[in-house]
C-alpha cells in the first residue's frame, strides 16, 4: 500500500492522527505534572519526547497549537517547572484517563484517583505512583511555524527514582521499573529487553 501526500492531506482528522503518531514507532510515555503559581494542579500524558543532550542534561517535547486552552503549556510558561512521570502496567487506566479534557482549575489527580507528591524546592507535582520522576526547569520553547506546534525544551533538575539506581554505565533498566511506550492515541507496549551491545566504534 502506497499513501501519498494527497492521500494523507484526504484522510479524515482522527485517523490521520492515529496513523501520524503511529510512524515513528513505539515512544516513551509520561505524565507531564505542572502546576499553577496559585497552585492548582495538572496532569496530562505526552508522547512526544525526547532526548536532547547530556550536559547539561536537556529533555524535549512537543506541544500540540495552542488554538485551544493548553493548560500545561500555559503553567510551563508561568512557573517554568514541570516534571516527567513514567507510566506503568499498575496506573495505564489512570494515566489514559488524563488525557481527557478536563475543566481548567480541575486536578487530574483528584479525577482519576492519583497521588500527588512534593520535592523540596520543586513547584509541579510529581505521581507518587510513578516508578521514575523527573523534575525539569525550562530553557526554551522554539515555535515550529510549519504546524504551529512548539518544542519545550528543559533542564533535568531532579531525578528521583524510589527503588531503583542506575547501573554503573548510568543506564536504567527499564524493563525492570516497568515502564511502558505507546503509539497512536490510545495504543500502548511493554518494553522488552533484546540485547546490550557494546559501543559501536569505525
Amino acid at each position: 500500500m502506497l499513501l501519498t501526500t494527497q492521500d494523507l492531506a484526504n484522510m479524515d482528522k482522527l485517523p490521520r492522527v492515529q496513523l501520524a503518531t503511529t510512524l515513528p514507532g513505539p515512544k516513551p510515555i509520561c505524565l507531564v505534572g505542572t502546576r499553577t503559581a496559585d497552585g492548582h494542579s495538572n496532569l496530562a500524558p505526552f508522547s512526544s519526547i525526547t532526548h536532547l543532550g547530556s550536559n547539561p542534561i536537556l529533555i524535549g517535547m512537543v506541544t500540540r497549537p495552542d488554538t485551544v486552552a493548553r493548560h500545561t503549556l500555559r503553567n510551563i510558561i508561568e512557573t517554568r517547572a514541570w516534571t516527567l512521570n513514567h507510566i506503568t502496567r499498575e496506573i495505564l487506566p489512570q494515566a489514559h484517563q488524563c488525557s481527557a479534557r478536563y475543566p481548567d482549575r480541575t486536578s487530574e489527580f483528584e479525577a482519576t484517583g492519583l497521588t500527588e507528591l512534593f520535592h523540596k524546592d520543586i513547584h509541579p507535582p510529581f505521581v507518587k505512583e510513578s516508578p521514575l520522576r523527573i523534575a525539569l526547569d525550562l530553557e526554551e520553547i522554539i515555535d515550529i511555524p510549519s504546524n504551529g506546534t512548539k518544542l519545550i525544551v528543559g533542564r533535568v533538575k531532579l531525578v528521583d527514582l524510589p527503588h531503583h539506581s542506575p547501573a554503573p554505565d548510568g543506564s536504567l533498566d527499564l524493563t525492570k521499573l516497568g515502564t511502558l511506550a505507546s503509539t497512536a492515541l490510545d495504543t500502548y507496549f511493554d518494553l522488552t529487553e533484546v540485547a546490550k551491545l557494546p559501543y559501536a566504534k569505525a
